[in-house]
Parts: C-alpha cells; sequence; structure tokens
C-alpha cells in the first residue's frame, strides 16, 4: 500500500528464479547417428527436386541461361558503377533461388502457359474486348501500335492492382515481392500462376481486333523493362518520373514502408497512377526496406509451392463436378466483389494502412484465404496453416 492509498501489485515468490550456475546446467544428447530430421528431409527434398528443375530447364532450353548472361554483362557493371544501395553485394542472400528461378524459366513458362488458356477462356474478357473491335478496326494503321500499348497497359495496372489487393491474386503475387534485394536477378522471382493472370489483358487485346504479334511484342518488352526496373542504380531520372516509370518508380513499389503500400502499379506509363490516386514518388527520401510482413519460404520449390497451401486435392473437383461448381461459383462471385471494392476505394490514398489488401488486417497474409473454403476444395474445412 502506497501513501496514496494505492494498493500495488506485488510478484509471487515464486516468479523470482535464482540465478543458475552454468556449470550445472547438461547440454542436450545429440541425436541418433544416420537420423535426419524431418525438416532436414524437406530441405533435401526440395534441393534435389530444384537441381533436376534446373537441369530438365536447361535441356529443353538455354534460354534463361543466355537471358541470365545478358543481364550480367549489361545491368551488373552500372550497378558497379552507380550502386543504389552500397552495400549490396552480387553474392546476396537468396541469390541461389532467383537464379533457380531464371534457370528454369522456360519450364515456368509452359506451366503459365497452361493455366493461362483456360483463365483467359473464363476470364471473358474477350467479350469488352469484341464490343471495342468496330472502334479498333476504324483507326489508321500508324495509331494502332499506340492505342495497343494504351490499352495494353490500362488492363496491365487493373491486373496488376488486383494482384496486391485482392487476397487470392496476393497469394501469388506475394512471391514477387518476398525479396528483399532489388538487382540485376530479383525480377526473375515470379509465381507461374501468377504471370498467368496477365491472359485477359492479352486476350483483350486479340479480341479487339490488335495482331497477335503486336500484344506479344508488347508483353515481351514488358518483361524486359521489368527486369531492368529492379536493377540495384541510383538513377532518379526525375524529368521522366510522370512521363515513363524509372528504377525508382518501381523501387517504391517494392518497398514495404507504410506510405508506399498499394501505390505505383504501372508497367509502362505512370499516368494510370496519376489517374486513379495511386502515384507515390516522395521528392525528400528514396526507398530502403523491401519485401513483405508476412512469412514467405526460401527457395524455388518452397516459393512454387506457398501459394497452393490449403487448396486441396485437385481431383476433388472431378469427384465431385456439381458441389465444386457451385463452390466456384461463389468463390468468382467473392472474386469479383472484392475487386470492385479495389476499383471502389478512395483515390489518393497509396500508403493507407500497412495491408496490401483491400479487406481486413489479415487479408492478404498466408493464413487467412476464406475465400478457398466457398471454392469448395478444402476437403476437412478447415483453414490452412501458415509457414513455409
Amino acid at each position: 500500500m502506497t501513501d496514496t492509498g494505492i494498493a500495488v501489485p506485488r510478484l509471487a515468490a515464486e516468479t523470482i528464479s535464482p540465478p543458475v550456475d552454468p556449470r550445472l546446467v547438461r547440454p542436450l544428447p545429440p541425436p541418433p547417428a544416420g537420423r535426419v530430421s524431418r525438416v532436414s528431409r524437406s530441405r533435401l527434398w526440395a534441393t534435389g527436386v530444384a537441381i533436376c528443375a534446373v537441369v530438365a530447364s536447361l535441356i529443353y532450353s538455354r534460354e534463361g541461361l543466355g537471358v541470365i548472361a545478358l543481364l550480367f554483362v549489361v545491368v551488373v557493371p552500372f550497378e558497379k558503377l552507380f550502386p543504389r544501395h552500397l552495400g549490396q553485394r552480387i553474392r546476396r542472400p537468396q541469390l541461389v533461388g532467383d537464379l533457380a528461378f531464371a534457370l528454369t524459366s522456360p519450364i515456368l513458362n509452359l506451366m503459365a502457359l497452361a493455366v493461362a488458356v483456360p483463365l483467359a477462356i473464363a476470364s471473358l474478357a474477350w467479350l469488352p474486348g469484341l464490343l471495342l473491335r468496330p472502334v479498333v478496326a476504324s483507326l489508321p494503321p500508324a495509331v494502332l501500335p499506340v492505342a495497343g500499348v494504351l490499352l495494353f497497359d490500362f488492363v496491365v495496372y487493373w491486373t496488376h492492382r488486383w494482384g496486391h489487393e485482392v487476397p487470392f491474386f496476393w497469394r501469388f503475387h506475394s512471391i514477387h515481392h518476398s525479396t528483399e534485394h532489388l538487382d540485376w536477378i530479383s525480377g526473375f522471382r515470379n509465381h507461374p500462376f501468377d504471370g498467368a493472370f496477365i491472359a485477359p489483358a492479352f486476350v483483350f487485346l486479340i479480341a479487339a481486333g490488335f495482331d497477335a504479334e503486336l500484344s506479344g511484342a508488347i508483353a515481351v518488352v514488358q518483361v524486359l523493362i521489368g527486369l531492368f526496373l529492379h536493377a540495384n542504380v541510383r538513377w532518379r531520372l526525375r524529368p521522366l518520373h510522370r512521363i515513363i516509370i524509372t528504377p525508382e518508380f518501381h523501387h517504391w513499389h517494392h518497398s514495404n514502408e507504410r506510405d508506399a503500400h498499394r501505390s505505383n502499379y504501372s508497367v509502362f506509363l505512370p499516368v494510370w497512377d496519376v489517374v486513379f490516386g495511386t502515384y507515390f514518388m516522395p521528392k525528400n527520401r528514396r526507398p530502403k526496406v523491401y519485401g513483405v510482413d508476412e512469412e514467405i519460404p526460401v527457395g524455388l520449390v518452397a516459393q512454387l509451392m506457398h501459394p497452393l497451401r490449403g487448396i486441396g486435392n485437385p481431383i476433388r473437383v472431378i469427384r465431385h463436378p456439381l458441389c465444386s461448381l457451385r463452390g466456384g461459383l461463389v468463390f468468382s462471385r467473392r472474386l469479383l466483389g472484392q475487386m470492385w471494392k479495389s476499383a471502389r476505394r478512395p483515390t489518393h490514398s497509396a500508403g493507407a494502412g500497412k495491408v496490401r489488401s483491400c479487406d481486413s488486417p489479415q487479408a492478404g497474409r498466408g493464413a487467412d484465404f476464406p475465400d478457398l473454403d466457398s471454392f469448395g476444395l478444402h476437403g476437412n474445412r478447415r483453414r490452412p496453416t501458415s509457414g513455409g
């Protein structure tokens, strides 16, 4: 009891432990010889699968190896001469995993294509493209490439934005944002199914009457520019900030600083971020921290499997088609509702909140995706647990 009459709680005597003599502490016995822990077996399995994937990809195509060599020769010298982060070395953490993504990119692209084709058809993005076809047909030939770039950039802006603000899409896109070091090779860290989500934009252009070669060329240029935008260079290029995206623009998009979240979604022209209120380019500071808040495992195989956790056995769709169809309709309705909610959120609110999704503070994180339950793919209807 103090002088003021307020009772002060006292700690129980048993909570105060006497100091322990280090000499009396016995170390734990070592595990039995030849016994490998479950975690070690999982790591060995993942490493073996990754090595097999790299070898198979090199046998199929050496395209990834050629791109790695080209980027190393072209980009790395600029990173050494004009580094954005002075202490960042070429042999930085998770470099091996990003190299594995690059080497297996031919096989990963095939996986993306296998998902992209049915997704493009099911998305019905070709319907508005067909409606726009007469307008495109009336354009002069010289205007078609410009119109194609503008339309593609507009559609990809919203695809990219929903990749951040819709929890189900963020599952896959978070793999790309999990890198904490932006450099010449980090742009390769992409889940193939995340790349497949660009298919509706591509089929929209085709249905609207744009040449398939033009649409493909635009997509290829977007990928190549994206690889350069991750480079560890200190160029600000201020006069270009509102004209075309720069490394500084994209570094802020990758920043894990609170006020930079939900910003800079454009892939060619920042005008879409300016129009829709997601443009973020502060003048008095530069991005320092990258990555995501949720726990993302390390390594090629673990990162490919991470977004698929909790989805369940796909054979369930075949065994229970009616139930899966009903769940799919509910899932699609909720997905469209979240996309609409993202599109209607207040403008000029980049950085509002720490979460990169449009739902509750846990939505968009690894362990909370109730939409999968609606799809009917959880056999036991339990939520998946977090972790790698």
